[in-house]
Order: C-alpha cells, then structure tokens, then sequence
C-alpha cells in the first residue's frame, strides 16, 4: 500500500508521516516513509522546482515506493503533489495507491511559516531571496477533489489526525488481505 500525503508546505505531511510510522511499527507493521524534502535534496539535487522537474520528482518517488509496497511495506510519501495529473499517475502506475489530502488553511499556513517559505514568497521581484515558485502562492496547487482521506491540521490536532490516518490505513489494510484471500 502506498500512501501518498499531499497539501501546502507547512500543513503537517512530514510530522504526520513521521507519527504514523511509529504507531505502526508499535503494531509490528512495517512502514517506510519517502518524505520529498529529504529524497530531492539527498537524491535528486538535480531537480528544480519547474512543472516538468516537479513532475519528475514525483515520478522517481512513485516508483521507490513500488518497490517497498511490493515488498509488504506501508510506504509513506510526504509530498506537495501540487497537480492532480501527477497524483493521477501514480493511481494509474501502481496497486493500492490512496491520496490523502492533508489540508490547512493558507493564512494559518503563512502565519506559521515554519520553514520561511511564505515570507520568502512576498518578498519583491528582484529581492535575491525571493522563492519565485511556492506552491500554494505564487504557482498553483490543484486540492483532491476526491481524496481517499481528507485530514485538517488547523481543526484538529496531531494526535486526532494521526487516529484518522492509522485507522484508514488499518481499514484499507484489512480490505486489501481480504481481497487476496478471496483470490
């Protein structure tokens, strides 16, 4: 199973991620998480930040998530996704692949900023530290329209959304062993 966390830079994906490995490995169930950040900036540094390289990045992620979902691993990927057709791909390309959109609202998003992306964002055109293609922004984010899961960071809080998540993704496993044994 892979499940992919996609929102805003800010809206929890990473910390989110993070709690569901450790309350499923509590449970015995093994659990990798592919989170974008850390893959782009170990991995991939060849990759910027255009539609075609973001498009790219999601693409490489998609496909290391195969190979630990194929293995029996809960995979994990903590990325913005900012494009239904990049989401879309990896539905088509992969077995058991559930979106869940980790949602927060963007001025609660700028005003905790916790990476300094948004202020960055609104700096002036020329400004040598202005970020010219934050998600969300200044380059567009397409929400889910039809989310596996939808989770709110602002309405709830860490411990309520890693609940949801884990049940979902106990529930989805369940539907999943059920189907192979049934085959």
């Amino acid at each position: 199973m892979i499940i992919l966390l996609c929102g805003l830079s800010g809206a929890g994906k990473t910390t989110l991620a993070k709690k569901i490995k450790e309350n499923l490995n509590r449970v015995e169930i093994q659990t990798e998480v592919i989170d974008a950040d850390e893959y782009r900036q170990q991995l991939f540094p060849d990759l910027k930040y255009s539609k075609d390289d973001r498009f790219e990045n999601i693409r490489r992620l998609g496909f290391i998530a195969n190979k630990f979902s194929n293995l029996g691993i809960v995979t994990v990927i903590s990325a913005i996704m900012p494009y239904e057709a990049m989401r879309s791909q990896l539905i088509d390309n992969y077995d058991d692949v559930k979106v869940v959109y980790v949602d927060c609202p963007l001025p609660i998003l700028k005003a905790r900023d916790t990476k300094g992306l948004y202020h960055k964002a609104q700096l002036p055109d020329g400004h040598p530290e202005k970020v010219c293609n934050l998600t969300g922004v200044n380059d567009p984010f397409e929400a889910p329209v039809t989310p596996h899961l939808y989770i709110n960071t602002y309405t709830h809080n860490i411990t309520e959304c890693t609940g949801m998540l884990l049940t979902f993704i106990q529930q989805e496993r369940h539907l999943l062993n059920r189907r192979y044994i049934a085959c």
